[in-house]
């Protein structure tokens, strides 16, 4: 008979990332066998099979993310489970997980060894996201295994702060008090996306000679026209955001300033110029912040960008956007216009080269051709990694954005 093996309960885990997958079709296992390993943010726990038979068909695949009652293979098998036995099993694997979830112990004998290191999935993960070579350290476990406190101890031997998901962001500072001893606190997990972006942002501050510049923009004509766009055959408004113009004003001083989308590797005294154009946007979502990618601006219009920048946002703010989409950008705008504030100092997003910052768009007294007159001026602030670019170059650069989005708009930027 056939029998469909499925995600066991593990308790409080859900959306669990599937980091191995241990047989394939045609395999015959045994009661009891690891087929899959999963990985939450705190362990690695093998999932083994309910039944004994062959394998007819997986229907799974690593790093897709799985919760209880999710099939994962297709057994052809001569046993009869009854459906108390199942829920034995059931109640069996959740204590498991929990215990798991409780301890956040080390389960490195219950996993395939993939390394000469003798290191868990866990660990390696937590290496790679430190950008360590995981055969360069000595293990302190059994048999020379490595565990996540060796890595830790490398890292602080190297003064740099701990990047992981589940290190904190920043190291413990010693209090001669406890919050707690001046009033009520409330102490809560760090939410999973800003545990994930911390480290990235301490490592691109502690890496990049940041300089930042200010400037300000006068978009009267720009937002003139952008207000004035409408349907010809129903004479309705059409919604562009001024996110759209800006990015068209990026891509053109790019061009001219190739510097502005490029990448270096100073381990191998490299500069990448990348040939695309994929401007990364910070999007405020309930779960963090987040920078996806809007690719190939230079291919698309005005109204086109109005309409990824919408979708885009959506996907983010209910977390369906491919995690490929934060990657591969040539430079990312952060815009605080539609909250308030003028200029800031925003980090850049590794692996790029600069970051350019929005403030709130305001009415302003500019004296020009001999009288005041009121102008709509967008304050900007370019941050940008010195060892590649330059003072004077980062002021041409906002020269160039103030002459394509300034009093001389280029209207071809709307095509």
């Amino acid at each position: 008979m056939s029998e469909i093996v499925k995600v066991p309960n593990i308790g409080d885990f859900k959306n669990v990332e599937i980091i191995e997958v241990l047989v394939k079709e045609g395999d015959e296992i045994n009661k009891g066998d690891p087929i899959i390993t999963l990985e939450s943010d705190k362990s690695s726990v093998e999932v083994p099979s309910s039944f004994s038979g062959k394998i007819s068909n997986i229907k799974i695949k690593i790093g897709d993310k799985v919760s209880e009652g999710d099939q994962i293979l297709e057994i052809t098998t001569n046993e009869k489970s009854s459906s108390e036995q199942i829920q034995k099993e059931q109640k069996t694997n959740k204590e498991i997980f929990k215990k798991e979830e409780v301890r956040q112990t080390n389960i490195t004998e219950q996993i395939n060894l993939s390394d000469s290191t003798g290191a868990s999935p866990n660990t390696l993960k937590f290496a790679r996201e430190l950008g360590i070579n995981i055969n360069e350290l000595q293990g302190s476990g059994r048999g020379g295994r490595v565990k996540k406190e060796d890595i830790k101890n490398f890292v602080k031997n190297r003064n740099v702060v701990p990047q992981s998901n589940d290190t904190k962001i920043s190291d413990k500072v010693d209090l001669p008090y406890e919050h707690s001893e001046f009033g009520p606190v409330d102490i809560q997990k760090i939410p999973r996306i800003k545990r994930l972006s911390g480290p990235h942002l301490v490592k691109a501050w502690n890496s990049i000679p940041h300089v930042t510049q200010h400037d300000e923009i006068d978009v009267t004509e720009m937002e003139n026209f952008r207000k004035g766009l409408v349907d010809l055959n129903t004479r309705e408004k059409i919604p562009v955001t001024p996110l759209a113009f800006i990015m068209k004003a990026l891509v053109n001083a790019m061009k001219k300033y190739p510097n502005f989308n490029s990448s270096l590797d100073p381990e191998n005294e490299e500069v990448v110029y990348k040939k695309y154009f994929h401007i990364g946007i910070a999007v405020d979502t309930p779960h963090g912040l987040m920078v996806p990618k809007i690719r190939n601006v230079d291919q698309k219009d005005i109204l086109t960008l109005g309409k990824e920048l919408r979708k885009v946002s959506k996907q983010c703010k209910e977390l369906k956007i491919d995690k490929k989409e934060f990657f591969g950008g040539s430079m990312t705008i952060s815009s605080l216009g539609g909250i308030g504030g003028s200029f800031f100092t925003p980090i850049v997003n590794l692996p790029e080269v600069c970051i350019l910052g929005i403030g709130k768009t305001e009415t302003k007294q500019v004296y020009i051709d001999g009288k005041f007159l009121p102008r709509k001026m967008m304050p900007i602030s370019l941050s940008y990694d010195h060892r590649m670019i330059d003072g004077a170059e980062a002021a041409r650069f906002c020269q160039d954005l103030k002459i394509s989005l300034g009093r001389n708009f280029a209207f071809k930027l709307a095509s």
